[in-house]
């Protein structure tokens, strides 16, 4: 979140929680980048702030919800007041259970908790966009010269035609598809005492279960059961082109995302100049 945001962000937090009668004198930032991470205290709650135009915020809360419900290992949202989206100063404000960090995730426990959650959703009916959707707006993004200033054309070349290719990939393949997390990367999962869980459920899409497994660690993928290989490595690939291409945006916020985007810019060439199929 940009600098001049930042504690208008924070305010609106710990303003929210205090109306809501949950104590909030001190706000630790968990995470900053588009939107804001922190944990109030002394009230222990974790609240999501976002600018009010990113609305998805409802979207995720009904879905926490429902998939709550179906007994998916989701983060809860925080039970000592109503389950909603409140809105001040221009942003929108979420609140959530803290769990204090537990110890790192194994890639077996991390391949059930998404198994559990792919089960629980395949038993909701909810409108999602196709992952090839967000590849799209990737592709948009690194073809727009505006947007992507300091991207080198060389660079732009080898990106814009990954993602086309593996794109078309994904789509041409036909095979099982159904509601996904979208971005179920170490980032999003918490580990708790009581297991796994996820959150930042506002990336929701549909696709291949290979399509979420790309954004797991490597390891996970031997433990999660009937998965296609060689579409999870084209999944691994294009996933990896994705973020790349969202470092490069001149809006980008993420903690050394100009960095990031040239060391993986450097490992999807080296995939190209090894002449890797991406998909047989």
């Amino acid at each position: 979140m940009r600098a001049s945001e930042l504690l208008r962000a924070v305010a609106a937090a710990k303003d929210t929680a205090s109306s809501l009668a949950l104590p909030a004198d001190e706000a630790v930032v968990l995470h900053d980048s588009n939107k804001l991470t922190l944990r109030l205290l002394p009230c222990d709650v974790l609240a999501r702030v976002a600018p009010a135009a990113h609305q998805v915020a409802r979207f995720e809360v009904e879905l926490a919800l429902r998939l709550a419900e179906a007994g998916c290992p989701v983060a809860a949202l925080e039970p000592r007041v109503e389950p909603r989206v409140h809105e001040r100063d221009g942003f929108v404000v979420t609140l959530w259970t803290y769990h204090e960090p537990f110890r790192t995730v194994s890639p077996a426990d991390y391949a059930d908790a998404l198994k559990r959650l792919h089960a629980g959703m395949r038993t909701l009916d909810v409108p999602a966009p196709h992952c090839t959707d967000r590849v799209e707006q990737a592709r948009r993004l690194v073809a727009d010269r505006d947007r992507t200033p300091a991207l080198a054309e060389a660079d732009r070349e080898l990106l814009g035609d990954t993602l086309r290719s593996l794109q078309r990939a994904i789509a041409g393949r036909g095979g099982a598809e159904q509601l996904l997390h979208g971005e179920p990367h170490p980032g999003n999962v918490l580990s708790t005492r009581t297991g796994p869980l996820f959150v930042d459920l506002e990336t929701c899409c549909r696709g291949p279960v290979e399509f979420d497994l790309a954004h797991a660690p490597e390891a996970a993928g031997g433990h999660y059961p009937g998965v296609d290989q060689g579409l999870l490595r084209t999944c691994r690939t294009l996933v990896l082109a994705m973020i790349t291409a969202w470092r490069w945006d001149r809006d980008d916020q993420f903690p050394n995302g100009r960095r990031l985007g040239t060391e993986w810019l450097g490992r999807i060439r080296a995939a190209r100049e090894r002449n890797v199929t991406f998909l047989r």
